[in-house]
């Protein structure tokens, strides 16, 4: 394999703007040529958190990022008034992205719950998706249909946080007391493995949007969120092939419920990534970029 040190995207290099359904949302791009690539950060992120990717695949793909409706520099429209924040709506707003900006079939490739918007935009759009890359997909253990096979602490314990939380005083407070640089330096040397890779310029990056009017909201909206698709029900019905990368030191997917996955039949490669954690695009960008680029370049002409 090649090596891979094309510089980093910085986080906030001016990005682009793309309106979807009367919303601004933000994206980034880097790549004229060869097949296209879309991708799709996790919960409370942005396209920031593929600036260590979109520089190096984009030297044969066309590739973009895109910040979800909610999150990032993207609009955060009224919960329940203005939009739903499920998967149906953000699988939605990845294919008419696909449609009316790539404008052309792509590979999808997402972490954490990104994976799950991406396998909803390639079942719900089959004509958009070449091929989608999961990257420690969210398992979504506290899922209404999940509930039952957690301890009974966890069991009775997650609706009734859900339910103080959405308080809006309550949960005010608690967005408040997390929305620190400290508390998200906290969360993400627990998520990850690699501790180097948690920089000044990370936590900043995830912090930015907080301050934004409906943020809050937005926060609440996803924390009570107990519905919709588990990877389980998606995976079996891809239109396209799938590939899997899964960090071994990962606490919050653990790689021993997601090494199920690799034997539904759209699964084509499952490849532990080892000493890594939940975000191995950042904290691995030299094991994850030659994976995507070789398995992109293989899978193109599907």
């Amino acid at each position: 394999m090649q090596s891979y040190t094309t510089p980093p995207i910085a986080f906030d290099s001016p990005a682009k703007t793309w309106t979807w359904r009367g919303f601004p949302i933000s994206y980034q791009s880097h790549g004229e040529v060869g097949p296209a690539v879309v991708m799709i950060h996790g919960f409370g992120a942005s396209w920031g958190h593929w600036r260590k990717n979109l520089s190096v695949l984009g030297e044969n793909c066309r590739c973009y990022a895109i910040d979800l409706i909610g999150f990032g520099n993207s609009a955060k429209p009224t919960p329940g008034v203005e939009i739903e924040y499920t998967f149906d709506t953000w699988g939605q707003q990845v294919a008419d992205f696909c449609r009316e900006v790539v404008g052309s079939p792509v590979f999808l490739v997402g972490n954490s719950i990104g994976c799950v918007v991406a396998m909803q935009a390639a079942v719900d759009n089959p004509d958009i998706s070449r091929g989608v890359a999961i990257l420690n997909c969210s398992l979504r253990l506290f899922h209404d249909r999940k509930r039952a096979t957690l301890p009974w602490y966890q069991r009775m314990g997650v609706p009734l946080v859900q339910k103080v939380l959405s308080n809006k005083s309550i949960g005010n407070l608690f967005f408040k007391q997390v929305a620190k640089p400290k508390e998200v330096r906290k969360i993400l040397l627990q998520a990850y493995a690699r501790k180097d890779a948690v920089t000044d310029e990370l936590v900043e990056m995830l912090l930015a949007p907080a301050v934004d009017k409906g943020a809050l909201d937005v926060f609440l909206a996803f924390l009570g969120y107990s519905q919709g698709p588990i990877a389980e029900d998606l995976l079996p019905i891809l239109p396209c092939p799938a590939i899997i990368l899964w960090g071994t030191d990962d606490p919050w997917e653990p790689i021993e419920l997601g090494r199920k996955f690799a034997d539904f039949s759209t699964v084509e490669k499952f490849i532990p990534l080892v000493g890594v954690g939940h975000c191995p695009q950042d904290e691995a960008p030299e094991m994850v970029n030659p994976i995507l680029q070789d398995w992109i370049l293989e899978n193109k002409a599907f």
